[in-house]
């Protein structure tokens, strides 16, 4: 059975318009075009586009999304039990929210008092959720369940203050590798201090530090493109030069 491109709009809710972009950049491309010029779409196409709706409900970005279908190992069965599991982590997410909030409320009316951990651990709860829903199959299956746990639980006990800082290292990280890659040099002090500003990064939630899983993270930067795109994008060629900086420096 084939479907005109109308057709496959009404029934996923998907615009035409958006529909003639998918295939533009090759996300979605019809079965076939008729003499009239139509698109026209079968099963085939039609499963593909429920994938695509499953995860952008999910954020993953139009490049994740081509990257994982493309695949040729992709599973559409194991994709559906991962993205169910996802979703019932969202719905974690809002009811730890909607709890929060709750708790929040009672505590503006002088029912309950609240720390100032207590105000937090919903947001930081929701974070968790996230690098679960995105990168949680990859790092457990590397480190092990028990290494992803204890990370999760030093970065629920993480304070603000301890928050902010985490995000001051990051963006002095980001800036030390843009300067990096205009001119690399392994020997030189930029190099160094994103070596440090790195491992200090990981401090915040890695249990223990090593060198060797260290080394193992930065690896999956170059490896997987989801990580890969998350520091390219502020600028390109900055997870090749974190991955080599780490490979030499960490000992």
């Amino acid at each position: 059975m084939t479907y005109t491109i109308k057709t496959v709009a009404k029934l996923s809710g998907v615009s035409t318009r958006t529909l003639r972009y998918y295939d533009e950049i090759s996300l979605l491309k019809p079965a076939m075009i008729n003499s009239s010029g139509y698109r026209l779409y079968g099963d085939e196409e039609i499963n593909r586009l429920q994938q695509i709706l499953y995860y952008r409900e999910l954020d993953f970005s139009l490049e994740e999304i081509k990257l994982i279908l493309d695949d040729p190992k992709f599973d559409v069965k194991k994709a559906l039990h991962i993205q169910y599991q996802q979703l019932l982590s969202r719905r974690e997410r809002i009811e730890n929210l909607l709890l929060n909030i709750k708790k929040t409320m009672q505590y503006y009316q002088g029912e309950i008092d609240m720390t100032a951990s207590d105000k937090f651990s919903a947001f930081k709860v929701q974070q968790i959720t996230q690098n679960e829903q995105q990168y949680g199959d990859e790092i457990r299956s590397k480190y092990g369940t028990d290494q992803v746990d204890q990370a999760n639980k030093k970065y629920l006990r993480l304070t603000q203050a301890d928050m902010d800082e985490m995000k001051l290292v990051e963006k002095q990280l980001f800036e030390q590798l843009a300067l990096y890659v205009v001119t690399p040099d392994l020997q030189g002090k930029i190099a160094h201090e994103i070596f440090e500003l790195h491992k200090l990064w990981l401090s915040f939630t890695l249990p223990e530090y090593s060198a060797e899983m260290h080394k193992g993270i930065v690896t999956m930067y170059v490896e997987d493109e989801r990580f890969k795109m998350y520091y390219d994008e502020k600028e390109p060629g900055s997870a090749e030069a974190l991955y080599h900086i780490i490979q030499h420096y960490a000992s």
